[in-house]
C-alpha cells in the first residue's frame, strides 16, 4: 500500500505547537526526538491517521515569515472526522478558533478553523 506519510508544518515553537495538536485537536504525539541544535523530530497524527504532522521550527526570517501562512490564505488542511458535532465541540470549547458556522455542502459538513499559528483548516465529516 502507498500512502502519504508525513506533512511537514512550519511552527514557531516546538511545544507550543504539540500542545495545540495534542489538547484542542485531539491529535497523538508520536514521536519528539532531540537531533541536536535545537532542532527535534516531532510528529503529530489524528488516532488512527496514516499522516502525521512533522513539525518543523522555522529558522530564519523567510520561514518566520511563513508560519501561518502556508497557503496564501487558502486552506491547506482537511481534518476528517466521523462525528462532526462532537469534534466541533470539544475543540470550541479548547477555544479553536472556527471562522464560521458550520455548513452542510453536498460532500458533508464542514467548517473552516485555524490553528494557532493561523493556518487554515477544513472540519469535515463526509457523507
Amino acid at each position: 500500500m502507498t500512502h502519504l506519510g508525513l506533512v511537514a508544518l512550519l511552527v514557531r515553537d516546538y511545544d507550543e505547537a504539540i500542545e495545540f495538536f495534542t489538547r484542542a485537536l485531539g491529535f497523538v504525539l508520536r514521536e519528539d526526538t532531540d537531533q541536536g541544535g535545537g532542532k527535534r523530530w516531532v510528529v503529530v497524527d489524528p488516532p488512527g491517521g496514516q499522516t502525521g504532522l512533522l513539525f518543523a521550527r522555522a529558522v530564519g526570517p523567510e520561514q518566520e515569515a511563513r508560519v501561518g501562512d502556508q497557503h496564501g490564505g487558502r486552506v491547506g488542511f482537511f481534518l476528517n472526522v466521523d462525528d462532526f458535532t462532537t469534534a466541533h465541540d470539544h475543540m470550541t470549547r479548547a477555544g479553536v478558533r472556527f471562522e464560521a458556522e458550520p455548513r452542510n455542502e453536498i460532500y458533508g459538513t464542514v467548517a473552516v478553523f485555524l490553528d494557532l499559528y493561523g493556518n487554515r483548516w477544513d472540519l469535515l465529516q463526509l457523507t
